[in-house]
């Protein structure tokens, strides 16, 4: 999925915005949690007000979250070198120059959420990114205390009067919408419409932005004259974000700060870099082992705020149109502005969320409080999913089959209740461990989970740029709770990360079978820190990884022991343009805890498999002995 579909796309499920970032090369949660995400620093600005981007982005009291105000993220060019300075010297291997055009794209892609400042048709200020790239580049990676940027001022000065242009045509629409000779009364299923729909393009901008703020203003009008006065802070909201009228010099900040969110992926092609005000868009919360509880878990913008798709924390609903939340309109916010105001504030003891929503039917906006789930208020945390088991015929008795989809935080208790519940069967002849497609996800997930097979082993080698290596270590699980019988891990070319860690340690102690295709091929982990001008927070690749026995993954994936010819894999990791090279570190295994388990013939019988792939692997465990590593 290309940046722009996901920067721009109006319907946005929750999490999915770091996945699509990093197409199928997921990135590991951090090694060590830096920032929370239960509590809000409340900072309400004023769009149209200048002081409201003039310095940095957004600031976080107490290490939570701050909530959105809608201004456009904005950064000093002393604070863009700092975070540039900081983004280079921590990444795990040096790396050659930055792409211009590719860098020039992608300033112009952030520096627009709506389709109209930079990426529409008639838009000048691509072209002028495009002509100043190599001039921007060097303003960014001056060292700090160089002196001003000067091509931002430049394309601020742009800015500055296109904006006056689409505000105009925008504020003309408006008027026209609003003429007392218009008729006074519209269907109301019409005015539904035109409130719950999206003028938004998802995809690359075809409509020129003149044509964009013209049909903005006109539905802005439409809603107005529908609803009346009730709706005038929102209209307000709109007109103050989707087109500020802000300076050259306030603009130009803007601009920097889209560089900025440009150049880290274009150094680290795991990495990225977002204000405080958008910092969930590169988590993904959905591996955290208590995610934050969401007012919606699915939306689409609209004029005037966002529609709730799907996922609605009562007592709003699947329909809603959210017009603010705590007091801050939605409209013309960001995607992932929007995003992060969703997450319900302080879940244990906070007030309820007020939320202002437009609902079908309804003659006026209507006024909502919003409490967490009971769940998620008193007594212990909700347990997580189980790992599906499918016990499936193999010789005289049954092979347990656990689908792992992705490496959560939790992963470790989770495969733990699974080896239990296989362990019940009584007649379990082994377990295979099914993760084609897993993308990875939690380092301390992987960690946690080999526990249950290889308790207390010496992991992974990780190595930092300045040549230090840490190696991580699978905890002591009790006796009973581990599985000491055959195992074997199925993998494809979608295995990746956390999942390759997985297979590549039990493949490399010799301890199961890995069986299926080569794996993805993502030997690096990324960590979360703040940035050194307090201002947002950076995603790294901060660390190579190598199996146990030193053999490398970036870049290589893991050769299984049996091979099966599965469908191929469209990504790999040797494919992008800014992954690291390959590191064969260090033999750390635990010579005392190599042994192979083998799997007992089968004599054909085996199956039936809801997954004819998962019989086939089957089928080759028992035939023979399987190779060793």
């Amino acid at each position: 999925m290309g940046r722009r579909l996901v920067r721009r796309g109006t319907t946005i499920v929750a999490g999915a915005l770091a996945a699509g970032l990093l197409a199928r090369a997921p990135v590991e949660p951090p090694l060590q949690a830096v920032r929370g995400v239960a509590l809000w620093s409340l900072r309400t600005l004023d769009v149209a007000d200048e002081e409201a981007i003039s310095g940095e982005c957004g600031s976080s009291a107490g290490g939570g979250l701050v909530l959105p105000s809608g201004a456009p993220a904005a950064l000093s060019c002393e604070a863009a070198r700092t975070i540039v300075s900081q983004a280079r010297t921590n990444l795990a291997a040096p790396v050659s120059g930055v792409d211009a055009a590719k860098f020039a794209d992608g300033t112009a892609d952030w520096l627009d959420p709506h389709g109209m400042w930079s990426v529409a048709p008639d838009a000048p200020v691509s072209p002028l990114l495009h002509r100043e790239a190599e001039r921007l580049l060097g303003d960014l990676e001056a060292a700090p205390g160089s002196g001003p940027c000067a091509v931002p001022l430049a394309v601020g000065d742009a800015l500055a009067a296109w904006t006056k242009t689409l505000r105009r045509v925008f504020d003309e629409s408006l008027e026209e919408a609003l003429r007392p000779d218009r008729p006074a009364h519209r269907a109301p299923a019409e005015v539904w419409r035109v409130a719950a729909s999206t003028p938004f393009e998802d995809g690359p901008i075809t409509r020129s932005g003149k044509e964009l703020a013209r049909e903005l203003g006109r539905e802005v009008g439409l809603l107005r004259a529908a609803y009346g006065e009730g709706l005038d802070p929102f209209v307000g909201a709109a007109r103050d974000r989707l087109l500020p009228d802000l300076s050259p010099e306030a603009w130009s900040r803007v601009v920097i700060a889209a560089a900025v969110r440009a150049y880290v992926p274009q150094l680290d092609a795991h990495g990225a870099w977002a204000p405080l005000e958008e910092e969930i868009s590169i988590y993904d919360l959905g591996l955290e082992t208590n995610p934050p509880v969401r007012l919606w878990s699915e939306m689409t913008r609209t004029a005037l705020g966002v529609r709730i798709d799907h996922g609605a924390l009562a007592p709003l609903a699947d329909g809603d149109l959210v017009l603010a939340v705590r007091g801050v309109p939605l409209a013309g916010m960001s995607v992932e502005q929007a995003e992060q105001i969703s997450i319900v504030a302080d879940e244990a003891q906070s007030a309820p969320t007020p939320v202002t929503v437009l609902r079908a039917h309804a003659p006026a906006p209507i006024e909502l409080s919003v409490r967490p789930p009971a769940a998620r208020t008193a007594g212990p945390p909700p347990e997580a999913p189980e790992l599906p088991v499918d016990l499936v015929r193999f010789a005289d008795g049954r092979a347990a089959v656990v689908a792992i989809p992705d490496v959560p935080d939790d992963l470790g208790d989770r495969v733990g209740a699974a080896i239990a519940r296989a362990r019940a069967a009584t007649d379990v002849r082994g377990i295979v461990l099914d993760m084609r497609a897993n993308g990875g996800g939690s380092t301390d997930g992987a960690i946690a989970a080999l526990g249950h097979f290889l308790p207390g082993a010496a992991l992974f080698p990780m190595r930092r740029r300045d040549g230090g290596i840490e190696v991580e270590r699978a905890p002591e699980i009790p006796p009973e709770e581990r599985w000491n019988g055959p195992l074997a891990v199925l993998v494809d070319g979608d295995s990746a990360s956390a999942a390759e860690m997985i297979a590549g340690a039990i493949g490399s102690y010799r301890r199961g079978v890995v069986i299926g295709d080569r794996t993805y091929g993502k030997g690096c982990a990324q960590e979360y820190l703040d940035d050194e001008a307090h201002a947002g927070v950076l995603r790294l690749t901060t660390l190579l990884f190598c199996l146990p026995d030193g053999a490398p993954v970036q870049k290589v994936g893991i050769a299984p022991q049996l091979a099966l010819s599965l469908p191929p894999a469209t990504e790999r990791e040797a494919r992008l343009t800014r992954a690291l090279e390959p590191w064969r570190g260090p033999d750390v295994r635990d010579a005392a805890l190599m042994r192979d388990v083998p799997w007992s013939a089968h004599g054909g019988r085996v199956g039936p498999c809801r997954d004819e792939t998962v019989c086939r692997a089957l089928r080759a465990l028992g035939a023979a002995p399987a190779a060793s590593r």
